[in-house]
């Protein structure tokens, strides 16, 4: 029996400190289930339940399809934006073509003020002779001719002009026909103003309209960025946390007392 305790006591110490240190683990694992039970088993009810999800390939193809969705949003939203810039350049080009068709139009009417008012003056009197009509139908083909190609008259008046129609007379005072040259320059000149207002407000619509299409595509080419394909419903069901009386408390609805704000608009 000696021998027997000279071999045992010199071990009951460190066993005895063993066993102490078992039962401090023990009591703190204890006391954390009593305070926080919840977090422990949800801890645990995660771990399972990432365990649990199924290794769907489909998830993989939904995750390829989101990418290629994203990649041709944002390739579309790239062309539509370079399509806005182009209808915009476009649309100043535009602006430009009124400011000057309507510089033009100003000189033009200006300019027939000018001869309308020196041709109530007498005009000077010419012999009516052959050769006095053909300089002055010469003048009129020459002056008409030179209109057309600066731009002041359309092709459809140059031919009337040559061909003397519509009020186009060359047996009429070179002053006279003067003014008829230019009340036709302005009504072209007028008309070309239109035609250009005209093209630059379907130009402007053209290009609002190519600009909120590029700020539409950004803006789902960012969501599709930013989305991203759902995962999976587990097989396991995820347990709810335990509420605490405060949560509860926290929750209940104020009944509202006496009458209701009206908003004033």
């Amino acid at each position: 029996m000696q021998t027997v305790f000279s071999a045992v006591l010199p071990d009951v110490p460190a066993a005895a400190a063993i066993w102490l240190i078992l039962l401090a683990l023990a009591a703190v694992a204890v006391a954390a289930l009593v305070v926080r039970p919840g977090r422990l088993r949800l801890a645990a009810a995660g771990r399972f339940r990432d365990a649990a999800l199924p290794d769907d390939p489909e998830r993989a193809e939904q995750d390829r399809e989101h990418t290629r969705y994203a990649e041709e949003v944002a390739v579309a939203a790239d062309r539509a934006g370079t399509t806005a810039s182009r209808l915009r350049a476009e649309w100043l080009a535009t602006q430009d073509e009124v400011e000057s068709a309507w510089t033009a139009l100003e000189a033009a009417e200006a300019h027939l003020r000018r001869l309308a008012a020196a041709a109530v003056m007498p005009l000077p009197h010419t012999g009516q002779t052959p050769a006095e009509y053909a300089d002055r139908e010469r003048w009129l083909h020459r002056a008409a001719e030179e209109a057309h190609r600066r731009g002041e008259l359309s092709d459809a008046q140059l031919a009337d002009a040559l061909a003397h129609r519509a009020g186009w007379d060359p047996r009429r005072h070179p002053v006279e026909q003067e003014l008829v040259l230019r009340r036709a320059t302005r009504d072209h000149l007028a008309a070309r103003h239109r035609a250009a207002v005209a093209r630059e407000q379907a130009a402007w619509r053209a290009a609002d309209l190519a600009g909120a299409a590029a700020r539409s595509l950004r803006d789902e080419a960012f969501a599709a960025r930013e989305r991203r394909p759902e995962r999976a419903e587990s097989v396991l069901p995820m347990p709810e946390a335990p509420r605490s009386a405060a949560d509860t408390t926290r929750e209940n609805p104020v009944v509202a007392r006496g009458r209701a704000a009206v908003p004033a608009y």
